[in-house]
């Protein structure tokens, strides 16, 4: 692990990452990064870092339940398709003009 390092917390509450981190995580101005909590305090990291950890997981819980992507990813559009009917009037089956 890397040395740590100290920055000031401004009136709102923002704080400076400063130059290194930012290039070592490829962060640009206007990105997210998510906060997550652990027992040592809080861990940093890019928005798309955590999107995919999030995935992993899911992955794998899929993976435990004997659920394929192709079955997710079905159940899904079966999903989507039973909302957009019943809050939109809108049935995806029926093709659109």
């Amino acid at each position: 692990m890397s040395d740590s390092k100290i920055v000031r917390v401004q009136d709102k509450g923002q704080v400076t990452l400063p130059a290194e981190m930012r290039r070592r995580l490829g962060l640009k101005k206007g990105d997210l990064v998510a906060f997550v909590e652990t027992d040592e305090g809080y861990l940093l990291s890019s928005k798309v870092a955590a999107a995919m950890k999030a995935l992993d997981q899911i992955g794998e819980a899929l993976r435990e339940k004997g659920v394929t992507p192709k079955e997710w990813m079905d159940s899904g559009r079966t999903i989507r398709g039973r909302l957009l009917k019943k809050r939109y009037g809108i049935d995806p089956a029926r093709p659109r003009r």
